[in-house]
């Protein structure tokens, strides 16, 4: 059924409009979907803000995580763990209900380092973070379903932006290695938030014609990611600026 094409949408039928010039598959079973990773994706953010809001509220948490060895050990194994269960994701994203498992237990694991980054900040920076996020994301959603339905394509974005997140991460080595201070942190937030307005443009792109059927796993875990690094992005720059 999902592999089922059709060349053009019968509208006495009923059916729905294609979502861009060229689709020749079923726009029902596309928009479908659409609805099942922004399903999930919403379940991950809600996930993330219980945990988070757990995590900033309960200080007993956040004190045995920065002042005990066994929670240094602790804090470790929570920043790893999300980059070790993507290896196992990579493998069983088409197994039921592994999968779910597996990205389950990523997205708790990284909601504890956010919630753990947003201890420390107050909640005046956190409301603005999380609003201008919102805002962002909502709008750059709609302005990609806008430009794919004119047919816009924006795949061509990939290898820049891929190249950008490479400058990113060894950027953010050097900052570990040697501080650069307030004005370098802030000017990394600003050109990361940036890349990832670039990625969900370039995820939603791919969500409405590239990814197939059986990959709704990996394209949640793609525009949760964009989302989240984003935000993060948006958190520290209004904690530099509140400084």
């Amino acid at each position: 059924m999902w592999n089922r094409t059709f060349q053009k949408t019968d509208v006495e039928s009923g059916a729905s409009e294609p979502l861009y010039p060229t689709m020749v598959e079923s726009p029902d079973l596309r928009w479908s979907f659409i609805r099942k990773i922004y399903s999930i994706v919403a379940i991950q953010l809600l996930l993330t803000v219980v945990v988070g809001a757990v995590v900033v509220s309960y200080h007993p948490i956040v004190t045995f995580l920065t002042t005990t060895r066994g929670g240094l050990a602790c804090y470790i194994l929570i920043i790893v763990t999300p980059f070790i269960t993507l290896c196992p994701l990579s493998c069983y994203y088409q197994r039921h209900p592994v999968n779910y498992v597996l990205l389950g237990i990523f997205t708790i694991a990284l909601a504890f380092g956010i919630g753990l980054s947003c201890a420390f900040t107050s909640g005046k920076v956190i409301l603005e973070a999380v609003i201008l996020t919102a805002v962002v994301v909502v709008s750059l959603t709609l302005f990609t379903f806008w430009a794919a339905k004119r047919g816009s394509d924006f795949n061509f974005l990939g290898p820049f932006l891929f190249g950008a997140l490479m400058v990113l991460i060894v950027f953010s080595f050097i900052q570990i290695l040697f501080p650069l201070g307030k004005i370098s942190v802030m000017i990394y937030a600003g050109l990361s938030a940036i890349i990832f307005c670039g990625y969900i443009v370039y995820d939603t792109d791919n969500l409405i014609k590239r990814y197939s059927y059986d990959e709704y796993i990996w394209a949640a875990v793609a525009l949760y990611l964009d989302i989240i690094n984003l935000f993060i992005s948006l958190l520290t720059i209004f904690r530099a600026v509140d400084r």
